[in-house]
């Protein structure tokens, strides 16, 4: 009979989210290749130093995946795993909600989009501040968009893996700009991938 315990240490093991659609589905603006590579490579690898850190601490397996971002910066654990852990989870994260905004076809979600429309005058506005902020995050990073504790939509980007969760926000749509993302494609052409993008995001 399995104990108790090990029972618990398989169920609390992340695993690589399932995507919703097969990985040529977003073709021609994403690359089949890209998407193999992107989602069984690199968050396969996420995921994977995610759980290394994870099943060192009891306290993180019994949080909820967001709480533990929310409390990144007070979490009891040793130093030497809080970088590992806020790359690898961060890694995991958001790979996990850039998958589920993406799909081949449109799913617009019309609440959002009169957010969007309120707050930045119309979804036009919204997409050029989402693609300045995208263009300008230096190196690897993402472009979010993010609502605040006062309900409020902003926009802008964070380096390497970082989550709007740790800043207190709550991330509502995100697009990857690490060259992984895009370099196969579209090489060093940052901006015609983040054009083409706006074609697979299924909700605005």
């Amino acid at each position: 009979m399995i104990s108790d315990q090990i029972f618990n240490h398989f169920i609390m093991e992340y695993k690589l989210p399932e995507l919703a659609y097969s990985h040529d589905a977003l073709e021609p603006f994403i690359d089949k290749e890209t998407m193999v590579l992107h989602h069984t490579k690199h968050h396969q690898a996420y995921t994977d130093n995610f759980n290394k850190v994870i099943e060192k601490y009891p306290n993180l397996q019994e949080m909820q995946l967001e709480d533990i971002f929310r409390n990144l910066n007070t979490l009891d654990i040793a130093d030497e795993d809080k970088g590992p852990l806020k790359n690898h989870g961060g890694g995991y994260i958001n790979h996990k909600m850039f998958w589920e905004i993406m799909g081949p076809e449109k799913e617009v979600d019309d609440t959002l989009v009169k957010d969007i429309s309120d707050e930045f005058g119309s979804v036009e506005s919204f997409k050029a501040e989402f693609t300045k902020a995208a263009m300008g995050q230096f190196g690897s990073g993402w472009a979010w968009l993010a609502r605040g504790k006062d309900g409020k939509l902003k926009v802008y980007s964070l380096p390497n893996q970082d989550s709007p969760l740790t800043l207190g926000d709550s991330p509502v749509l995100c697009l990857d700009v690490w060259e992984h993302a895009y370099y196969l494609k579209y090489q060093n052409r940052r901006a015609e991938f983040i054009e083409n993008w706006w074609h697979v995001l299924k909700l605005v």
